[in-house]
């Protein structure tokens, strides 16, 4: 797990870091620290969150461990199987 602030300050070299981690596989989904919630990059909700709260991960078996659930939104099939138990 990584947050954003560790990845850089807001800056256009941190925004091609951060890509070029996206283009590497390094980086797989992304996260919310407060709410505990990963999902897909591309997901509407986790771009909307604040910065602060923002976290990334390799793959799913990384934010399991880190306790956080699937979103609802993009992983609708492995939040309503995490839902279930």
């Amino acid at each position: 797990m990584k947050s954003h602030k560790e990845i850089g300050p807001e800056s256009f070299a941190t925004s091609r870091k951060l890509k070029q981690m996206i283009d590497s596989r390094e980086i797989m989904f992304g996260g919310n620290r407060k709410l505990k919630i990963y999902g897909l990059l591309s997901c509407g909700s986790g771009k909307r969150m604040k910065r602060s709260n923002r976290v990334f991960f390799a793959d799913e078996r990384d934010a399991l461990t880190h306790g956080y659930r699937p979103c609802g939104h993009c992983m609708r099939e492995a939040y309503l199987k995490w839902k279930s138990g």
